[in-house]
Parts: C-alpha cells; structure tokens; sequence
C-alpha cells in the first residue's frame, strides 16, 4: 500500500528547474530591462529574438533549426517575468518560465524557475543545464556589457 501511495504521488508530480543567480553591480531595473526587451533578450538568450514583450504577446526565440515561443502572462516592473511556453519542443509545451527579481546588498538576486515539466526525462536535465548556461550569459551581459547568446553559448551534447 505504501509503495502505491509513493508511485501515486511521484507520478502526479510536476518537477521544475529551479536556479539562482546573483549579478554584482547590476539594478533590478537592468535586469529587468534585459529580460523584457528583444535587444536585451537577444544578449543573453539567443541572437535571434523577436515579436511583442507586453502581457499577451509573444516572443520567439530561433535556436538553429528550432525554436520556442513564449507568450507574456505577466509583467512586474523590476521584480517579476512570467512566460507559457506555446510552441517548441514537446516536454517544453504548456510550461511555465518565470524570473523573480530582488535587490539583496550589492547583488541582484534572479531566481528563476521552467515549471510544469510531466516528468524529469533525459531532454530536462540537458534543458536545466542550458537555463545555467544562459542565466550565467544574462550575469556576463549585466556584469560586463556581453553575453554569450546562442549561437555563441556553450555547446553541451548532441541536442545542439
């Protein structure tokens, strides 16, 4: 009975990607900025950004070959970003991408979370690897003035 209520349980989870990063000498207003506009996307994420970053628009980020669209739930200036993945890759679609932005001393803290994933396959594990990635290129835009967009990121495996 327990072993059922255990399966049961680990089943009906979702798992999450959960990290934080902290930018020296940065503003949540900059942060912000870099995660709300497409020149400042296209500096950390991917060269090629496009479309509408207010509350229900959608922004497209091209990977190569592939691609993600993001629509904008929600907009808190200089504290919050909430995306919903509706178009990529299988695993990614209806998940949520969300950035919480606080000023703690000299830092401002970025904690970041890709939640909704249905279970932690082998393609998660990459795609947490990637958000660590890109979150240290958003760190690199901020600390000193340039990012490592794809395509110029650090290639991983065989999913590049």
């Amino acid at each position: 009975i327990i072993r059922s209520i255990i399966n049961s349980i680990e089943s009906s989870d979702m798992v999450d990607i959960l990290h934080k990063v902290g930018i020296k000498s940065s503003t949540p207003a900059l942060v912000y900025k870099a995660l709300t506009t497409m020149d400042g996307l296209a500096g950390w994420w991917t060269v090629q950004t496009s479309g509408n970053g207010a509350v229900g628009g959608v922004i497209e980020f091209r990977f190569g070959a592939g691609g993600i669209d993001m629509k904008v739930l929600e907009l808190v200036p200089n504290k919050r970003v909430l995306w919903e993945v509706v178009a990529g890759p299988a695993e990614w679609l209806g998940t949520t991408v969300s950035f919480d932005i606080a000023q703690e001393g000299d830092w401002t803290l970025v904690r970041f979370k890709h939640q909704g994933w249905k279970e932690p396959v082998d393609f998660m594990h990459h795609c947490s690897t990637k958000w660590g990635v890109f979150l240290l290129s958003l760190k690199s835009l901020l600390e000193t003035g340039k990012g490592a967009p794809a395509p110029n990121d650090i290639k991983l495996d065989s999913w590049e």
